[in-house]
């Protein structure tokens, strides 16, 4: 009995091995079979960034309620899955579209819409963000501690065996430091390998102090480790000692011969993709740049000497800024310290972005739900609709600039109503066009609020730097120039959209009943709506045809005011577009379809500022155009059928209306005559689809592009990104000379 009890146990021991070998052999097949689809699928895949990460969430939080939006529906599928996926979709995307009356649905759907709102705003998209880089700063702070610690050990275990550290290596290969403290204080000349102490202000004796402490060929040889690390490596032969000009004591400093490009090192021209940081599309150059050690002591139009305040309040370092905040120049503690005010402002936006964003639908839903329940709430109860419900959804619509109503009219039951048009009018400036301009201003306010005590030194000095440098820290949040070009921007755009619907309505039969002092306000209303708010005061058919175009111009380029302003203020603006400051003359005339023209007239060349803004505006046409021409072309085809039954309804230009309101996520729609919905409620179910695809490809060309310094998260890179730039700038001019003079 105990023999065949063995027998028994042995075979299930072996089979147990069998049955681990198999699933060992199974589960390595099964990881090289994922690796080699994984190495086959990946260069189809997009590249991991801020742009796909966005395109991923908006695609699959409309996919995944779509189905519960469908499941929801009272009774079971009485709206089809196609109208519920557009229904998420131009929730998600603040397109503010409907193809079925929002009345209809029950109230779980509506709550569905209402969250899906809050969800799609381009504030909480913006907040989360700053949140993420927040926490990316931390994780990089704990890093930098944890490593000091265990630097600070090491170097205790190696006093108390008797051995004294070496902290920097200075052979001529030039070998990384190790030490932070001892490295910052070598003094060094102006120029690209300038070092400034940390502790205190420099002073000639102390820098004679300092040199006493060190090796005595740190005196005499530059360290290696001061050029960015993502910069090539200058070869000893390169630096050459001389005298400086500007030294009254005749110190010997060192600097790059820049005559001519060092061998070994490629130059700003020759540098490869993969050994660019953030790698740009073209180089171009800074032709006012001769060398790093003038442009140390000469600020210019585009450049200017900037100063860091240390946690005491003193100003203890000088660095070069360049256009668009970009600093470079660092030493690499001095990039530490910039990175923990860059931390300090992000901190504060963490706190003040979301109460801005939470502050202003709750005092909007209160304001509006109240004045509907109290003196518009039979409005609403005709829908079958509480008044308040249907205030709030008003609210948080206008905020985000969505366009959906509860109620089958839209606003147009309130065109007498001055406190619902004024209030709703104010949230669709906060929520959109005027946002970075409110934000700006509560900082502004903020900072000359403040006491001048020691207490507040350093939310002074946080709110100085969101003031002065805002583009290092936030999308949507500009500096003052910009700022006032962008409200110079909104005026004049709804200035002209409120004058036309003024004089082109003059004798309109549709308006001919409504007050002149209600009229003018409902035109101001609709100007603020046509642009982003989605919401209509008058029916947009029954308005002359002339205003009908400004509207379809005007839904077009709602978004160039704050995406070009967020673009043309990107800290990498120049490597988004490949190009760089001054490099506006003869190359890109060369390029020009009109260089024979241009050449035989007399003109000055562009200026940078509106030269960069050109080049902002030809890519985002080129984004957009050619998707609002497929699309229309997709549509008509679809919708023939419709076109030869009904030619006016379903019109070419009722088609480009509906497509590029849905492309501009406004909302306003031409509608049909017989029904309260949009337009494309009456269109086919791929002709819905189709728009589904613009909506989505709209909300996401108001994002700023995937180089940007507001929502990259820290590390080495992106300060070897500014470095290169700069070297990138000093370097290129000097090829394009030498390649023109041999030319000649």
């Amino acid at each position: 009995m105990s023999g065949e009890y063995k027998a028994f146990i042995h075979a299930l021991a072996r089979t147990a091995n069998e049955l681990h070998l198999l699933v060992t052999y199974l589960r390595v097949r099964s990881i090289n079979i994922l690796r080699a689809f994984t190495k086959y699928i990946r260069p189809l895949l997009p590249p991991l960034n801020f742009i796909t990460l966005h395109y991923a969430y908006f695609i699959g939080v409309c996919l995944i309620t779509s189905v519960i939006f469908w499941g929801a529906s009272t009774p079971s599928r009485s709206i089809s899955y196609t109208d519920s996926l557009f229904f998420t979709v131009s929730a998600m995307t603040l397109a503010g579209l409907n193809t079925v009356n929002l009345s209809t649905l029950n109230t779980f759907q509506q709550a569905l819409l209402f969250a899906l709102i809050i969800l799609g705003s381009a504030i909480l998209v913006s907040s989360a963000v700053v949140h993420i880089r927040r926490k990316a700063f931390e994780a990089k702070f704990e890093k930098i501690v944890s490593e000091k610690r265990r630097r600070k050990r090491s170097q205790s275990s190696s006093i108390m065996n008797g051995r004294l550290p070496i902290p920097l290596s200075l052979s001529r290969q030039g070998t990384v430091a190790k030490d932070a403290e001892i490295r910052h204080t070598v003094p060094q000349g102006p120029g690209p390998f300038r070092r400034v102490s940390l502790s205190r202000p420099h002073s000639r004796s102390s820098i004679a102090q300092e040199q006493k402490l060190l090796p005595e060929d740190s005196q005499t040889q530059p360290q290696r480790d001061q050029i960015s690390p993502a910069l090539p490596t200058v070869q000893s032969s390169d630096v050459r000692p001389r005298i400086s000009d500007n030294d009254e004591n005749g110190h010997v400093i060192f600097s790059i011969d820049t005559k001519s490009p060092p061998q070994g090192r490629p130059s700003g021209d020759q540098l490869s993709p993969q050994q660019r940081m953030l790698p740009p599309q073209r180089i171009g150059a800074d032709t006012d740049a001769v060398s790093r050690d003038k442009s140390w002591r000469k600020s210019s139009t585009s450049e200017e000497r900037g100063r860091i305040k240390n946690t005491n309040g003193e100003l203890y370092a000088s660095f070069r800024i360049g256009r668009n905040s970009t600093f470079h120049d660092l030493t690499e503690a001095q990039r530490e310290e910039l990175g923990g005010v860059e931390y300090r402002a992000i901190t504060f936006l963490s706190i003040v972005v979301p109460i801005y964003f939470t502050l202003w639908q709750l005092l909007g839903c209160l304001g509006v739900g109240a004045y509907i329940a109290r003196n518009k709430a039979s409005v609403s109860e005709e829908n079958g609709i509480n008044p308040w419900w249907t205030g709030s959804f008003f609210a948080v619509s206008a905020f985000n600039n969505s366009g959906m109503s509860l109620l089958d009219a839209n606003m147009m039951p309130f065109q007498s109503s001055y406190f619902m048009l004024i209030t709703m009018g104010l949230l669709i400036l906060a929520g959109n066009t005027c946002y970075p301009i409110f934000l700006r201003f509560i900082i502004w306010v903020l900072r000359i609020s403040l006491p001048d005590g020691e207490h507040y030194r350093d939310y002074r000095d946080t709110l100085e730097f969101l003031l002065d440098h805002p583009r290092r820290c936030y999308t949507n949040l500009f500096p003052s120039a910009h700022t006032w070009w962008l409200l110079l921007s909104v005026l004049v755009l709804n200035g002209i959209d409120w004058v036309a619907f003024e004089v082109l309505n003059i004798g309109n039969p549709a308006l001919r009943d409504i007050p002149a002092g209600s009229r003018a306000i409902d035109g101001l209303f609709q100007a603020f709506a046509v642009r982003s708010g989605g919401f209509y005061i008058i029916g947009i058919s029954s308005l002359r045809i002339g205003l009908q175009v400004l509207y379809v111009v005007m839904m077009y380029i709602s978004v160039y005011p704050v995406v070009i302003t967020m673009r043309n203020s990107n800290v990498y603006e120049e490597r988004s577009l490949g190009i760089y400051s001054d490099d506006t003359g003869e190359d890109q005339e060369q390029l020009s379809f009109l260089r024979g023209l241009r050449k035989s007239l007399p003109a000055s060349p562009p200026s940078q500022k509106r030269y960069f803004m050109q080049q902002q505006l030809r890519a985002q046409l080129a984004h957009d155009l050619w998707w609002i021409v497929l699309a229309v072309i997709f549509i008509t085809i679809v919708e023939t059928s419709q076109f030869e039954r009904d030619p006016v309804t379903y019109s070419v230009f009722n088609v480009i209306f509906e497509t590029i309101s849905a492309y501009g996520c406004v909302g306003i729609s031409t509608g049909l005559p017989d029904q309260m919905y949009s337009f494309s409620g009456g269109w086919h179910k791929l002709s819905k689809l189709i728009l589904c695809a613009v909506m989505i490809r709209g909300r996401h060309r108001g994002l700023p592009v995937a180089i940007d310094r507001a929502i990259l998260l820290p590390g080495e890179h992106l300060a070897a990104a500014e470095e290169e730039d700069a070297q990138i700038r000093m370097e290129r001019p000097l090829m394009i000379s030498r390649s023109r003079s041999e030319a000649v």
